[in-house]
Formats: structure tokens, sequence, C-alpha cells
């Protein structure tokens, strides 16, 4: 009998201990949005950028904090890691990126030159170059090792929403507010393609300058009156851009409520998936590269094979009231696949506060 009773007993421990060790559904801590997140390259971290100016680092086996990143003096809007997890790179409303060390959690760069807030980081796939997008319309990289400025490649005609290197590093992605995404050489530092929507009947804006009437007729050959400007093509904005593994497709969410391919080759959309019932902010791509998933700003969650674009989670055969019915309120900024590439991890405001979300989306 007592053998039965030590056995139970260390049967249980056993198991509070596994459940213990298991990843939590949520990552609370923050007083203000989640606006970014991302992982370490082997997974281990995982970072959330807040509106309450700080970054959060917490180990993802447990769950537990293991970080916080204080020093920016406005909302830090994006979060990065470069290839061996050595620095975390940090963007803010307060124009900044700050290099970290992920271990002690200390600040050991400052890079300034953005003359607005950064929206976007990422870093090339071999560490040596960190890409940026901002809210000054322009698109800018960065010497990783120096923390000093490589090249301004260029601008949007607005603001910068999302930057995406391809999988050899030799091409960088860009999208904003304009509704146009560029394609930019890293080699040769210059735009080399624009993809956009065609619009079979552009919405077109015309604004008309009123003046007072002249006084006398030799004042009117001065002025022209009524002139108009030139017509403005008013596009959705692109949220966030993605390259496909193989590097011949760009994929491309945004305030259309579409997933958007297009092909590298001729810069033309080959197939869009949608709309969903919201504004798209998330788009991650399984590290496998088998699924892309894309979340909506009012919560929606959804998950497709990458080539098919067969949807998967939470099913085809769902019904639209269901499938955000576990996400109302939960207002979505930004997603992420978990290494093992079963669950997301998104980020959210709930009640004022900044929660991680992990939904389980692969069986």
């Amino acid at each position: 009998m007592k053998r039965y009773w030590f056995g139970l007993l260390a049967f249980s421990f056993v198991c509070l201990s596994f459940a213990w060790a298991q990843t939590p559904a949520e990552f609370k801590g923050h007083d203000g949005l989640i606006h970014s997140v991302a992982f370490s390259n082997d997974g281990s971290i995982l970072a959330t950028a807040s509106f309450d100016n700080t970054i959060k680092l917490w180990n993802f086996g447990t769950g537990k904090e293991s970080q916080i990143l204080k020093g920016h003096t406005s909302p830090a809007t994006a979060v990065a890691f470069n290839n061996d997890g050595t620095i975390v790179a940090t963007g803010s409303s307060d124009k900044t990126i700050r290099f970290w060390n992920p271990k002690d959690g200390k600040s050991v760069k400052e890079l300034k030159g953005h003359t607005d807030g950064i929206s976007s980081l990422v870093f090339s796939p071999n560490g040596q170059v960190l890409a940026s997008g901002s809210a000054d319309k322009s698109v800018r990289l960065w010497d990783a090792k120096e923390g000093k400025e490589l090249k301004s490649l260029g601008v949007h005609k607005e603001s910068v929403y999302s930057v995406a290197f391809n999988k050899d590093g030799t091409e960088l992605a860009s999208c904003g507010n304009d509704g146009v995404i560029k394609i930019w050489s890293v080699k040769e530092l210059k735009e080399i393609k624009s993809m956009m929507v065609d619009l079979p009947k552009p919405v077109i804006k015309i604004e008309v300058k009123k003046e007072e009437p002249p006084k006398d007729k030799k004042e009117v050959k001065k002025k022209d009156m009524g002139k108009k400007e030139e017509p403005k093509e008013i596009r959705d904005a692109f949220t966030v851009v993605a390259f496909t593994p193989d590097g011949k497709q760009i994929l491309s969410v945004g305030h259309d409520k579409y997933l958007r391919y297009w092909n590298l080759a001729d810069g033309k959309e080959a197939k869009k998936i949608g709309p969903t019932p919201d504004y798209i902010f998330g788009l991650t791509l399984s590290k496998d590269g088998k699924h892309v998933a894309t979340a909506g700003y009012g919560g929606s969650l959804r998950v497709y094979e990458l080539a098919s674009g067969t949807e998967v989670y939470p099913g085809p055969n769902v019904k639209d009231k269901e499938k955000n019915l576990d996400r109302r309120g939960w207002i979505t900024y930004c997603a992420v696949f978990a290494p093992d590439g079963k669950s997301i991890i998104t980020g959210h405001e709930k009640s004022s506060k900044g929660i991680a979300k992990v939904t389980a989306v692969i069986k």
C-alpha cells in the first residue's frame, strides 16, 4: 500500500511539473497595448514592445519575465532579434532605435537619424544589417555592428508601416499608408520595383482652391481662378509585407482586409484571399514556410496553407461569427508564429492593458 501511495504522489508531482513547464495561454504585465512581438532565433525568448514605453523579454517555455527594457521616452512600437540572439533592436515613437543586451537588459547603442517614429525593424538573415521603416516616410539601412546608418534608401509618399528581407538578404520590401509595396536592392542601395492594387475606377480627390473675385480685368490674367490640383488616387494602406520562403512572391495585408500574393518577376498580383471582417494588422509565416496567418484588428485570426491558400484554422466550414467568438474585444496589432509552427502569439490591447495571447492553430 505504501508503494502505491508513493507511486501516486510521484506521478502527481511529474504531472504538476509538466503542467508548470507548459507555455501559458497569455503573457500579461504591460500597462499599454502590445504593438510588436518577436522571437529569438532559437525560440527561447519572446519579446513584446508596448505603448507603456517598455519592452519585455519572456522565457517562452515558462512564461516568466526575464528582462524589462527601459529607456525609450515614448511608446515602443517595434522589436527584432539579430540572428544569434545577442542583440534586441527596438524602435519607438521617440524617433530612436536602441540595441539591448538580452542577458542583462542593458542598452548598448542608440541609433538616431529618423525624424519621426519608428514603425518596423528587421535584421538581415546574416545579422549584419538592420532595416527600419518610419512615419517620416523613409526606409533606412544600418550597420548592426557599429550602429551607424548605411543608407536612406528612399521614401514612400506616406508613413512606412513594414519592412522585410528576403531569405538571402539581397532584397528588402517595404509598404505603408500610401498603398504601395516597394522592393529595394540591398547591394545597389536603390529601389528596383513597386507594386500596387489596380483600381479600375480610381477614387479621385480633387481640391479646388477658392479665391476672392478680382477687382479688375487685369488681375484676371494674373490669377487662375478655380485652379485644380492633380488628381490623387486613394489607396488602402498596406500594414505588413513579407517574402515567401522561395523569394518568388511577396505577401501583403492591410486595410482592404485581403491577404494578397504578388509575383516579383512581373510585379503583378497573383492571388488574393478574403476579405476578413476587419483591417489586418498581423501577418506571419511559420518557420517551415508551410503556413501563413493573418490577424485582424477586431481579433479575427486565420491560418492558411501557403502554397494552396486553403484555410486550416479555424476551418472553412466555421461561420464568421463563430470564428471571432473567443476574440471579441481583443484589439490586435501584431502576430508571430511560435518556433514549433503550431501556435501563434498575437499582441493586443485588452481593457487598456497589453496582453500577448497564445493560440494553438495547427494540430
